[in-house]
């Protein structure tokens, strides 16, 4: 099987693709393969050229932290549950995502997402016990791992200036759940943020890890 991996040295500096061969079992995750290809000293890749270890993040590896998001033969996903052998083909390419800066090789900056919650005061305050609690839809909001694949996959999302994207969206809807005071304020203020350019395309759906409704969670809001 041949990996191609797109590294980048430095933040803004040339992108580059390497390859290596991996020829063991596929009964492992893409997070294990990368582990495999840096387990040794002398990494060498696929024209016989020694290269340095290749830059990722990692911290759980249960699908629970979701620092190992990248992007995986052109579809965004964890890496720690992407198998080998769901993978079509002989070739396996992975890239970092793209919505953010690229600090090292596969290693991305999605600092934004907790930035644009801090620069809207997006926190609950006081906890105030609304009159219809929705339970149900509450716990599988707090699921999300802010990955960022949602962003990832969004056609709305280019910078976080005109739309935070459907984990700044599942986020309101935690706060507005939690005190209805917010909720007002979240409705007058950030409105533009999480529901009038959304164009519902579903994508944030589709690659979320934990299956979040994210489209429920923005029904509610506007509701």
């Amino acid at each position: 099987m041949t990996v191609k991996i797109l590294r980048q040295q430095f933040p803004n500096s040339e992108p580059y693709w390497e390859t290596f061969d991996y020829d063991g079992t596929m009964d492992i995750s893409v997070a294990a393969l990368l582990d495999h290809i840096n387990y040794n000293d002398d990494i060498i890749t696929s024209d016989g050229k020694k290269t340095t270890r290749i830059g990722w993040e990692c911290s759980c590896l249960q699908g629970i932290c979701g620092a190992c998001a990248m992007v995986i033969n052109n579809v965004p996903a964890l890496a720690c549950e992407t198998f080998l052998k769901a993978l079509k083909g002989k070739e396996i390419t992975i890239r970092p995502l793209q919505k953010f800066p690229v600090i090292h090789d596969l290693l991305v900056d999605r600092s934004s997402i907790q930035d644009n919650l801090k620069a809207t005061n997006m926190f609950i305050g006081e906890y105030k016990t609304p009159k219809d609690t929705d339970h149900e839809h509450q716990y599988l909001a707090a699921k999300c791992l802010k990955c960022g694949l949602c962003l990832e996959v969004c056609p709305n999302y280019v910078n976080g200036k005109t739309f935070f994207g459907a984990a700044f969206a599942n986020d309101c809807y935690l706060v507005s759940a939690r005190n209805h005071e917010k909720s007002k304020e979240i409705k007058k203020s950030y409105g533009e943020h999480f529901g009038s350019t959304c164009s519902k395309s579903l994508s944030c759906m589709t690659v979320c890890p934990v299956g979040i409704p994210i489209l429920t969670s923005i029904a509610k809001l506007n509701k």
